[in-house]
């Protein structure tokens, strides 16, 4: 499915070129990005990251979608978000959410200790400094607005996981952007290809996105770019179509705007 993300009130860098943008605002972003690093991200690395994330989330939603069709309902509710992380697991994004929503328990396994004891489960920080957790809760309006441009909508539980995971996920990025800059580009990758038992894996892409961005070649130690971003995209989302829509409509949203 091509992702359709709804137009904010507020008009963004490629306002003038008719792409639609991502709901999740740059002030958003960078406040994310500042829980984790404090690099300077530049204008066009947190449109960038914003329309990642949004690329994402409307996947996501698209495919609970689908699992609620199925059932005749418009209203999405937690099992439908689980139907469509089963049926696609490059939909299986911000884990760390996982551990702390009702929806997964039960789906991320027991761990045990070397002397075969359960382990419990961490409690939850109490640390007045946001995180992916605790900031859930600044994405709603984005996820409402995602929810509506599909014609659906969420039973409270499902809207703070879409919540939870977009935090989660935007978190990750974030600190894999900025590991990018530290590192002066991607120094760990892998590529995974989908394939039915039996069958050949596909050729890859012609234009792999790893392939363009394994090293930084602009920018100082000190600014995550927009490049920074994408390159941090491909760790976060393995080989696939995912990944290769959400770089594609990355560059699109900052396309009138300096690289960073």
């Amino acid at each position: 499915m091509t992702t359709q993300h709804v137009r904010p009130g507020r008009s963004g860098p490629d306002t003038a070129s008719g792409v639609d943008v991502s709901p999740f605002k740059p002030s958003l972003v960078k406040a994310v990005f500042r829980d984790v690093t404090s690099m300077h991200v530049s204008r066009s690395a947190a449109w960038a990251a914003a329309s990642v994330t949004g690329t994402v989330l409307t996947e996501i939603i698209d495919g609970a979608r689908r699992a609620a069709a199925e059932e005749a309902r418009k209203k999405l509710i937690p099992g439908d978000l689980l139907s469509a992380i089963d049926r696609n697991v490059e939909l299986e994004v911000g884990a760390k959410w996982y551990d702390h929503s009702p929806t997964f328990k039960g789906l991320t396994g027991v761990l045990y200790d070397a002397e075969g004891g359960i382990v419990p489960p961490r409690r939850r920080s109490r640390s007045r400094k946001a995180s992916a957790v605790v900031g859930a809760h600044r994405f709603e309006a984005g996820v409402k607005e995602l929810l509506r441009s599909q014609g659906v909508t969420a039973v409270p539980a499902l809207v703070r996981d879409l919540d939870g995971i977009a935090s989660a996920f935007l978190t990750d990025l974030a600190r894999d952007a900025a590991m990018v800059v530290r590192e002066g580009g991607v120094k760990r990758f892998g590529s995974v290809s989908l394939a039915m038992s039996g069958e050949s894996p596909p050729p890859p892409a012609l234009e792999d996105s790893l392939r363009c961005l394994p090293t930084r070649r602009r920018g100082d130690g000190r600014t995550v770019g927009r490049d920074d971003i994408l390159a941090a995209t491909t760790i976060q989302l393995f080989g696939g179509n995912l990944r290769q829509r959400a770089l594609t409509e990355a560059r699109e949203a900052t396309q009138n705007t300096a690289a960073g």
